[in-house]
C-alpha cells in the first residue's frame, strides 16, 4: 500500500529537516528503508539538472555549441587549470574527473538550496562529512599504496631536530586526521550558517514591516541589506564548491608526492 505524507514546508528552517516524501506501508514487511525522503528527492533533482545542463550544451548536435556550452566550458577550464596547478606532475589527469564531479554536484546543490523553501543538501553534516571521510580515506589509501611505510614521513617536517620529532609528528598526525572532519565541516557550517542568517533576518523583517504602514515603508532599508547578504550567500555557495575542489586536490597531492 502506498502512503503519501504531507511535505508542505511551513518555515524556511524546514529545509534542514529530512521528511518522508513518499512512504511505503506493508502489514508483513518493514519498508521504511524504501521511503523516498526530501533528501532523496533533491538529490535526484540535482542530478537531473546536471544531466540536463550537459544535454543542452549539445545544441541539437550542431557544430556550434549553445550558450550553455560556453558556461560549461568556462567551469571545465577553471577546474582543469586548478587541478593541474594543485596536483601537478603527470598524474593530475587521472583525478580531474573526480574533482570536477565533486565541484559540479556541490555547486548545483548549493545554488538549488538558495531557492526559498527548498532543501539544503549540503547543510546536513552527516552527508557532507561522510563525503569528506571518503576523500580523506581515499587519499590516505592512495599514499599507502604508492609509498608504503614511507608515507608516514609526511608527518615529520624536513629539517626537524631529532628531540622534536615525536612532538611534531603527533601534531602533524592530528592535523592530518582532522582533515577528514574539517573538509566537510567547513562546507556544511557555511551553508547552514548562511541559511539560518537569512531565515532569522527575513523573519524579523517580516514582523517589523507588519506592525504598521510607517514600519512597512521603513523596512525597505533593511530589506536592501538582506538582498545584499543574499547575493553574498550566492557567492559563498560557489566559493565553497571551489574550496572543496582545491582541498581535495591538495589532499591527493600529499598522497601522490608526500608534500
Amino acid at each position: 500500500m502506498l502512503n503519501i505524507m504531507n511535505t508542505y514546508i511551513n518555515s524556511p528552517l524546514d529545509q534542514f529537516e529530512i521528511k518522508v516524501f513518499l512512504g511505503f506501508v506493508s502489514p508483513m514487511l518493514n519498508l521504511n528503508n524504501f521511503n523516498i525522503t526530501t533528501f532523496t528527492l533533491y538529490t535526484s533533482i540535482v542530478l537531473l539538472i546536471i544531466i540536463s545542463s550537459y544535454v543542452l550544451t549539445n545544441n541539437n548536435n550542431k557544430i556550434i555549441g549553445s550558450r550553455w556550452f560556453l558556461f560549461q566550458e568556462v567551469i571545465y577550464d577553471t577546474i582543469l587549470n586548478m587541478v593541474k596547478g594543485q596536483i601537478g606532475g603527470k598524474l593530475w589527469g587521472f583525478y580531474f574527473p573526480l574533482i570536477y564531479t565533486f565541484f559540479i554536484f556541490i555547486f548545483t546543490a548549493n545554488l538549488i538550496s538558495m531557492i526559498p523553501y527548498s532543501f539544503a543538501l549540503n547543510a546536513h553534516m552527516i552527508f557532507v562529512i561522510s563525503l569528506s571521510f571518503i576523500v580523506w580515506g581515499g587519499a590516505t589509501i592512495l599514499g599507502l599504496y604508492k609509498h608504503g611505510w614511507v608515507f608516514f614521513s609526511l608527518f615529520v617536517p624536513v629539517g626537524t631536530p631529532l628531540p622534536l620529532v615525536p612532538l611534531l609528528a603527533l601534531i602533524e598526525l592530528l592535523s592530518y586526521v582532522a582533515r577528514a572532519l574539517s573538509l566537510g565541516l567547513r562546507l556544511s557550517s557555511n551553508i547552514l550558517a548562511g541559511h539560518l542568517l537569512m531565515a532569522i533576518l527575513g523573519g524579523l523583517l517580516f514582523t517589523f514591516m507588519s506592525i504598521n504602514l510607517f514600519t512597512f515603508i521603513l523596512g525597505f532599508i533593511p530589506l536592501a541589506a538582506i538582498f545584499a547578504i543574499m547575493i553574498l550567500e550566492f557567492a559563498i555557495a560557489i566559493i565553497q564548491a571551489y574550496v572543496w575542489s582545491i582541498l581535495t586536490s591538495s589532499y591527493l597531492k600529499d598522497g601522490l608526492y608526500l608534500h
